[in-house]
């Protein structure tokens, strides 16, 4: 069950907090009522199931899924680039990065390679967050990779709710990463198929 709790110091009303994460829901499949989504918005109240409970949990970098931010934008010129200067200078790369454009606003999402900083840095810049739990898949060197996870996940009618590719460090094997109806699952399948699956560890610039 997600974690719905504000955090900060902003004055967004809870009415207007569950219009916002009710639309990101219908949008991208992503609310707190996602087995994978922990809600953050800019505030000093919070509430919601689980709501006493503190939503920095004791997971390490070995962890076996990655964490997703989405954050809302307004669609003005320059939100974009506001957000990501933000990471400049920081040590934390973003290794991707999806846009789901609506009439007036935007649904950006970032995987980091420090995601503990990372959320941190989005919190203070006062944005609304999403927190999602993704798989990070290493692919096969085959000429049709995606379709032996697509194969398998579909042999265990498991559905993908998301995907795009990751940017690694540099020599490292093609890589992508998945939202899916049933993570847990997922990854047992997976695993019992041979496929190697990464962790925030993977993330890191071996260089850096």
């Amino acid at each position: 069950m997600g974690l719905t709790r504000a955090v900060g110091s902003g004055s967004k009303s809870r009415g207007a907090i569950f219009a916002w994460a009710s639309i990101a829901g219908k949008i991208q499949g992503e609310s707190p009522g996602h087995p994978s989504g922990k809600f953050f918005v800019d505030g000093d109240m919070s509430f919601g199931e689980g709501a006493a409970t503190d939503y920095t949990t004791a997971r390490g970098r070995d962890y076996p899924t990655i964490r997703q931010f989405t954050v809302f934008l307004e669609n003005r010129v320059g939100q974009l680039l506001e957000v990501v200067r933000r990471f400049e200078g920081t040590g934390i790369r973003i290794v991707a990065l999806s846009i789901n454009d609506a009439a007036e606003c935007s649904f950006v999402r970032f995987l980091v390679s420090h995601p503990e900083r990372g959320r941190e840095i989005l919190e203070r810049a006062g944005l609304a967050i999403i927190e999602s739990d993704l798989i990070g898949i290493e692919l096969p060197t085959d000429s049709q990779p995606l379709l032996q996870v697509c194969a398998a996940l579909l042999q265990a009618e498991i559905n993908i709710v998301q995907a795009y590719p990751l940017l690694t460090h540099e020599g490292s094997a093609p890589a992508v990463a998945l939202m899916v109806d049933n993570t847990e699952l997922a990854q047992e399948v997976l695993h019992k198929q041979g496929f190697k699956m990464l962790n925030e560890d993977d993330l890191l610039d071996t260089a850096g």
